[in-house]
């Protein structure tokens, strides 16, 4: 909340629906402080992946309320989503990676039912290189993944699933309830 006393009940309605969502057991999620000059009410969540090796992706999901709409959200309730993920040397050079980027997002708010407009966003893609005394590894390649979509309604619990496979995709997460195997040792 930005400094307005009552919270209007679309938007408790709309948090109350992203609190309600059950991440997958390798997120983390939490609730964190929400920007406070983009709309009158504002929610976020952040998520992080590890892996065995550190850091998968981390994300935020923000919901922004402004009762009186803006024009180019074309309605009350605004879902920004960013998403950052490490990627490995192979899938980096790929040409089709910001398009396959955008493809988690728009596959994951139709496979989780979400109600959507207006969506819009970027992916960048990057490179890094280390010289000298910086640790970490010689060559580094990210994904960032910024979004942002209008919901229809105030059953956000769907928008807020998509925000957690979108995560999941850029982590590199198999499906829910897939295991994999590891790589089998040759008996010799």
């Amino acid at each position: 909340m930005t400094g307005i006393s009552a919270e209007p009940e679309v938007f408790r309605e709309a948090v109350a629906a992203l609190r309600s969502v059950q991440p997958r057991p390798e997120m983390d999620v939490s609730e964190v402080k929400a920007p406070q000059r983009l709309a009158p009410w504002a929610y976020a969540l952040s998520a992080e992946v590890d892996g065995p090796a550190g850091e998968l992706a981390t994300g935020r999901l923000v919901l922004l309320h402004d009762p009186d709409g803006a024009q180019a959200w074309d309605g009350v309730l605004r879902l920004v989503v960013l998403v950052r993920a490490e990627l490995d040397t192979e899938l980096a050079g790929d040409p089709l990676l910001p398009e396959v980027g955008w493809s988690w997002l728009t596959d994951a708010l139709e496979t989780c039912g979400a109600d959507w407009t207006a969506l819009g966003g970027t992916v960048t893609q990057t490179s890094s290189a280390r010289f000298g005394d910086i640790a970490g590894p010689t060559h580094t390649h990210d994904l960032e993944l910024r979004g942002s979509w209008t919901a229809l309604d105030t059953r956000l619990a769907a928008h807020g699933q998509a925000f957690c496979e979108l995560l999941a995709s850029a982590a590199g997460l198999p499906p829910a309830g897939v295991t994999l195997f590891g790589q089998r040792k040759a008996n010799c």
